[in-house]
């Protein structure tokens, strides 16, 4: 679980948005601090940029004061009880200075930065001024540092404190500018001692650049951040289990005894749940909790509890087993193409007990007078026996006389506002029936009513389920809901399906926006999100015309309009940014624009790019191939093959010696062999064929076959078989090599059947194009391994049913991580389209770009 996404699904209740839209219960705007309210001076410009209200001092001629591109910066953090003195304090010194600053506008936004599982490299950050200069650095440390004396604020990990208030400093840049970095990604930049532009690095601990000399005011301060240690302890600190914006999970050994404990760490004032409680008002309702249940032998002992620094520290015994999440891929019964009966009786068995040992576990803290409050997979552990369990992570837990609601939960397990006290538990009980057998519930914070329809999904799939244990689950998830049939079409039934999804895709538009023009993944909320291929309005309006939709023209001119020039900041790549832009622009008809940009992409150090097809020189390479041919621009073509050169001396390098190299179509090596493979079917060169066969051995290396012939791309700690980065768009790519290279030793075949295997599993975990069900259909779709059309192509278009939602009456699908729906490509239902129609409608031939139907070259004029 990604725990971003939760942010993001605050604000609205069908998709993914930005937290500074949430909206009170009331439904009225969150209102914002008073200090926002003020009125702007004269002199000076206020605008919003993302989460921040950015002050800025204007010039004599009106433009902004020209100021440091970089330099050192001071934050000011707070709490949500001092916040709005803080930022009135820092107006009140700032503004007759003519300092320029930002601040966090609404105490909404202000929370979100702080809780659990918010961005460990912006907690905290509530205010950022902007010294000219170390000599002014100092001046404003003393006398603003002076103002806040006494006021409180979380700690902000990536800067440097100065003396014991909220202020603290980083070096950085000021202005918004951007470098390709070692792995080829663009990236916020600083120059360094020679003036190149470098990486910005926000890792979560304080960092001087080595060109960079720590000012001599600041350096006893370093002396006292490093006093710290945990040398004194009793406890010999072992690895790092877990870290989030409230503190780390510590596995280690009590040195006087010999004895495993975890060590859990709470910082003040960070990690806020939803009530306002920081990480260490949280550790103290787990030390309460879990001393009331002591002895039940169904959560851990405690057996310490200490400050160090101002962090508070709760130890525990050591649990031994595994959390309940980790069994599904080894055991579930639906991960293969043809469920064993055995398999899947022995597993319900096993499921069943689980449950029902969960079920007494929660019992036995109940009759201690505790709720749990926070049930799910990740915090059930299982002993080493496979049978017995206990429970883990209690700082949400409450005493069961307060009948208070839920305040952190896992989102599949998440319970409505009407659940209070014993009933929150109960609810999470009746989701893990559900999750046992279909771990997707957190399609139940879109819908509750889906329940019904994945209980009938299991009854079918799991025949020894028994009904009423089912149906008790569904009564309880949707107590207090109105459950109504689903009123959208059969993703099988095309083309209604496809009118449908277009209905919703459409219904689901908003124009007026400058960040967006569809709802997609949290991805489109960075920079230049929302217009590319893989998770913006590029890749939506490249699915709707490859399935034959009607022509949207009003987003067209809103693509058009945002490119004029793109904002800065923009991805450069096929997936995530300007090339993929561009290849939808020529492909609907807008080929100077979609030269503009091809432009501004060749005035950047390209080349620099990383080799992968996502956002890196094979994507590029691809565009820059396919305009040359249509156009006839020798530039496009020399740039194209000067990708292709550089993607060769590449390839011809041993690859990285890293126990996690990326494989798969968007992020591996498989990626550049497609482009090499297009280049050689235009050129025929026959040195690139030879290089993309060395991409695609090089990936099918990382590739790992399961006891049951799936062929799945191993990441060390799970194997993928998806599109995106598994083995499914190995396969695509394998394809289409087969038709120029001989496979004299049945490699390639043996490889192209046990992907089909991992194409065709009863069960995955997500219904999108890049990481889901979705990838499977369009690969089965254009695949000619034996045995991928027919019944195995049908049984995936039907589960990807399993998944189908309604927006507005229409079909629609979940986005990742299943909390919103989403319409773009790579996560949502524009993929599914698109995989739809290249399995169910063989006039529009829809496809990936660049990965036609086999034997079918795409014609001038449409995506290639």
């Amino acid at each position: 679980m990604d725990k971003r996404y939760e942010v993001y699904a605050l604000a609205d209740r069908h998709f993914y948005e930005t937290p500074d839209r949430l909206s009170t219960e009331s439904g009225q705007a969150a209102p914002p601090f008073e200090t926002a309210l003020r009125t702007v001076p004269e002199g000076w410009d206020a605008s919003r940029i993302g989460d921040w209200l950015t002050l800025t001092p204007l010039g004599p001629d009106g433009s902004p004061v020209a100021g440091p591109a970089q330099g050192w910066k001071i934050h000011a953090s707070a709490t949500r009880a001092n916040a709005e003195r803080i930022a009135a304090i820092v107006w009140d010194y700032c503004v007759p200075r003519r300092i320029p600053f930002k601040f966090v506008p609404g105490p909404h936004l202000l929370h979100l930065r702080n809780t659990k599982y918010a961005a460990r490299d912006t907690s905290g950050k509530f205010v950022t001024v902007y010294p000219a200069d170390e000599e002014q650095l100092h001046l404003v440390l003393r006398e603003l540092g002076k103002l806040l004396e006494g006021f409180e604020g979380p700690y902000i990990l990536t800067d440097l404190r100065w003396y014991d208030g909220p202020l603290y400093v980083r070096y950085g840049a000021f202005a918004r500018t951007f470098v390709v970095d070692e792995r080829g990604s663009l990236v916020p930049a600083v120059r360094d001692g020679a003036g190149t532009l470098v990486p910005d690095r926000r890792a979560p601990s304080f960092q001087v650049p080595e060109w960079v000399t720590l000012p001599a005011f600041l350096q006893p301060h370093l002396a006292a951040r490093n006093t710290t240690t945990v040398g004194e302890l009793p406890y010999r600190i072992e690895k790092a289990l877990h870290f989030s914006n409230g503190g780390g999970v510590y596995a280690g050994t009590d040195t006087r005894d010999g004895s495993k404990v975890v060590l859990k760490e709470g910082r003040p004032h960070a990690g806020l749940a939803s009530d306002g409680a920081d990480a260490i008002a949280r550790l103290e309702r787990e030390k309460y909790a879990l001393e009331q249940a002591s002895g039940t032998g169904v959560v851990p002992e405690v057996r310490d509890w200490f400050t160090l620094g101002d962090h508070r520290f709760l130890v525990m015994d050591f649990l031994e087993g595994r959390p309940l999440n980790s069994f599904f891929a080894e055991r579930h019964p639906l991960l293969t193409p043809d469920p064993d009966p055995r398999a899947v009786a022995d597993y319900t068995a096993w499921a069943l007990r689980i449950h029902r040992a969960v079920e007494r576990a929660v019992e036995a803290v109940h009759a201690c007078g505790i709720v749990f409050n926070d049930l799910h997979v990740f915090n059930i552990m299982v002993a080493p026996d496979e049978e017995s369990v206990s429970l883990l992570d209690f700082e949400a837990a409450a005493p069961v006389t307060e009948n208070g609601r839920q305040v952190v939960a896992h989102p599949g397990f998440f319970a409505p506002p009407d659940r209070r006290g014993a009933d929150v538990d109960r609810y999470a009980l009746a989701c893990l029936r559900i999750a046992l057998f279909l771990p997707v519930t957190t399609l139940f914070v879109v819908d509750r009513g889906k329940a019904a329809h994945l209980a009938e999904v299991i009854t079918r799939q799991f025949p020894d389920v028994p009904r009423e244990f089912l149906d008790e689950a569904v009564a309880e998830i949707t107590r207090g809901t109105t459950v109504r049939a689903p009123s959208f079409a059969d993703p099988g039934d095309w083309p209604y399906s496809r009118d449908s999804m277009v209905k919703a895709i459409l219904a689901s538009a908003t124009p007026d926006r400058e960040d967006r023009l569809f709802p997609g993944d949290i991805t489109q909320f960075n920079d230049g999100g929302g217009l590319g291929l893989a998770h913006g309005a590029a890749g939506v309006l490249y699915a709707l015309e490859a399935v034959g939709a009607e022509r949207y023209e009003e987003g067209e001119r809103w693509l058009l309009a945002r490119t004029a020039p793109a904002p800065t900041g923009t991805p450069l790549g096929l997936y995530d940014g300007l090339a993929g832009v561009a290849h939808v622009l020529e492909r609907l008809g807008h080929r100077q624009r979609a030269l503009d940009l091809i432009g501004s992409i060749l005035a950047e150090r390209w080349q620099n790019l990383s080799s992968d097809l996502h956002g890196g020189l094979a994507g590029l390479g691809l565009v820059l191939g396919e305009l040359a041919r249509t156009t006839g621009e020798p530039e496009l073509r020399d740039r194209a093959a000067e990708a292709a050169d550089i993607l060769v001396r590449r390839l011809a390098e041993p690859p990285a010696d890293t126990p996690r190299r990326r494989a798969g179509l968007m992020r591996g090596a498989t990626g550049p062999a497609l482009f090499l493979l297009r280049q050689y079917e235009h050129t025929g060169e026959k040195r690139l064929l030879d290089a993309a066969e060395v991409a695609l051995r090089r990936d099918l290396a990382c590739c790992v076959t399961h006891e049951g012939g799936s062929l799945e791309v191993d990441e060390g700690w799970r194997t993928l078989p998806y599109l995106g980065d598994g083995s499914a768009g190995i396969g695509m790519v394998l394809d289409d090599l087969l038709a120029h290279v001989s496979d004299a030793d049945g490699e390639f075949e043996r490889a192209r059947a046990g992907i089909l295997t991992a194409a065709t599993s009863r069960f995955y975990v997500q219904p999108g194009l890049l990481q889901g069900r979705a990838g499977m259909i369009l690969h089965l779709a254009r695949t000619g391994t034996p045995g991928a059309s027919g019944t195995r192509l049908a049984e995936q278009i039907a589960g990807l049913g399993w998944f189908a939602m309604s927006y507005q009456g229409q079909l629609a699908f979940p986005g990742h991580q299943m909390m919103r729906l989403s319409m773009d490509l790579s996560t949502g239902t524009a993929g599914c389209l698109l995989a739809l129609g290249a399995a169910l409608d063989t006039r529009t031939e829809a496809h990936l770009p660049f990965l036609p139907p086999i034997g079918r070259p795409p014609q001038r004029g449409s995506a290639t």
